[in-house]
């Protein structure tokens, strides 16, 4: 599968003036993201999470490194802004407040304003606003105003004016962090949906772990540095180093983890509530097994 972000050596500091210096917020990260894959990036913050973010949206430019996406180099001097241009007609961001994304007094008017300004004729228009509204889960909601509705569906929203211009891939930074659970339920449901089902490559930056839990891959962000990555069951595995980057675990992930510190003979890879309860009942059934044995003897 070929990739859809390369990242190589990235590095980037908010300028200083005469009396602040400069403040590094990304040191030499590197890593690759699969066309059609989830991919969820953790970190406390200041981690360098947005910054990184700006970059892959091309909001901001790298002191330096490289950045590759869908196969065309968007760093360097000999990169016109026409070349941007055209990538960045293949990536898209959500933020964390939709309010600030959301610019029409009309549910399906917002949707389209994106399509308007890249010149879509309107009948196309028309037929992208109707099948995003559809695929969020919104196409009652079309006539109606937005400031009319929850915080999750302000959202949804947002993220269907990025699918209706055909975005192949989204970023969604912080994107569920000032909706309420049932919010972010229904903003994670769609975002699993537009991954799964339309093949949409997904970067989500989050500091919940069950979000994360859900990615096809986690990045951990660190002081500006990528701090380690892997699968989900990977990454949680190493708590003690979540820990130390004032990250959280997912909650079942830390009860294996103190009940092996204790002595319990059990693996603390496990991240879902059902495959922890079978770890623990598999191993005190082991233990209560044993001790059983002994007795007899």
């Amino acid at each position: 599968m070929s990739a859809a972000i390369e990242v190589s050596h990235l590095s980037y500091s908010y300028p200083g003036d005469e009396e602040t210096p400069a403040k590094p917020a990304l040191r030499d990260v590197s890593f690759s993201v699969e066309e059609g894959s989830f991919v969820a990036i953790l970190g406390h913050n200041g981690s360098g999470k947005s910054t990184l973010a700006k970059l892959l949206c091309m909001v901001l430019e790298p002191d330096e490194g490289e950045i590759v996406l869908h196969g065309r180099r968007v760093t360097g001097e000999d990169v016109s802004e026409d070349d941007i241009f055209e990538v960045r007609r293949d990536v898209g961001m959500v933020f964390q407040n939709p309010d600030n994304q959301i610019v029409a007094t009309v549910v399906e008017e917002d949707v389209a304003f994106g399509c308007e300004n890249l010149g879509i004729p309107s009948d196309e228009i028309r037929r992208r606003v109707d099948e995003a509204l559809a695929l969020v889960g919104m196409t009652e909601y079309a006539r109606s105003q937005p400031h009319q509705l929850s915080g999750g569906q302000k959202q949804r929203i947002a993220i269907a004016g990025i699918i209706a211009m055909r975005r192949r891939c989204v970023i969604f930074d912080e994107s569920t962090a000032m909706l309420d659970p049932i919010g972010r339920q229904e903003v994670m449901r769609t975002i699993r949906r537009l991954n799964r089902e339309e093949g949409l490559t997904v970067l989500l930056i989050t500091h919940y772990m069950n979000e994360a839990a859900e990615a096809d891959r986690v990045l951990v962000m660190d002081h500006g540095r990528l701090l380690t990555e892997g699968t989900p069951r990977e990454v949680f595995s190493r708590a003690e180093l979540l820990w130390g980057a004032s990250l959280d675990v997912p909650q079942a992930t830390e009860v294996l983890y103190k009940l092996k510190k204790n002595g319990a003979e059990l693996d603390a890879d496990a991240y879902d509530i059902e495959e922890t309860a079978d770890r623990i009942a598999a191993a005190f059934g082991k233990t209560a097994g044993a001790g059983e044995a002994e007795t007899c003897q």
